[in-house]
């Protein structure tokens, strides 16, 4: 991904490194990381109690602002969270430009063997994913939002074709037998 960022760079003729760290940062570090980071609960079964999410915030804002190329500058007025790595900042920024720095220097994989790859851990991780279980969070979150996917499914033309309200309706239907 940022070797696709880097090429368009070049492409479009974009020459400041600092766009492109912030296409970088933006694109993993702060739209994945930082929401891990503050949400726990997504990946884990856990209660973020108010504490732990005032502390989790505190490290993602320091997550961010090691991220980012402009300097903060701080002041009496300033958050205690963004005061309390205040100093640890400029260090954690060299960590993040060396990370950058070093996966720019990595041998491009091929296509061929990152799809050799993503073949081989499908297969290692087959008898780990429960078909029928993510079927019935689907059809859960379908039934959620039933009026509004029949309405959408009526009015797309590719969905009139495939007919896929009614085939929504049909599994509806079945479950509904099936779960009396």
């Amino acid at each position: 991904m940022f070797d696709f960022m880097d090429d368009q760079a070049l492409q479009h003729g974009i020459s400041d490194p600092e766009v492109v760290h912030t296409w970088k940062s933006n694109s993993l570090p702060l739209r994945f990381w930082v929401n891990l980071i503050k949400n726990p609960n997504f990946i884990f079964d856990i209660h973020k109690s108010n504490i732990v999410d005032s502390c989790l915030s505190v490290v993602a804002q320091t997550f961010m602002d090691s991220c980012s190329t402009s300097d903060h500058r701080l002041g009496k007025d300033s958050p205690s969270s963004k005061l309390l790595y205040a100093k640890d900042i400029p260090v954690y920024k060299e960590w993040v430009e060396r990370y950058y720095a070093d996966i720019k220097v990595m041998p491009a994989i091929s296509d061929q063997d990152m799809n050799a790859m993503l073949a081989e851990e499908s297969r290692l991780h087959t008898t780990e994913f429960n078909t029928n279980c993510a079927l019935y969070e689907l059809y859960t979150y379908a039934g959620k939002y039933n009026e509004q996917l029949i309405v959408t499914l009526e009015e797309d033309e590719f969905s009139q074709k495939q007919r896929l309200a009614y085939k929504l309706e049909q599994v509806h239907n079945i479950m509904a037998a099936d779960n009396p």
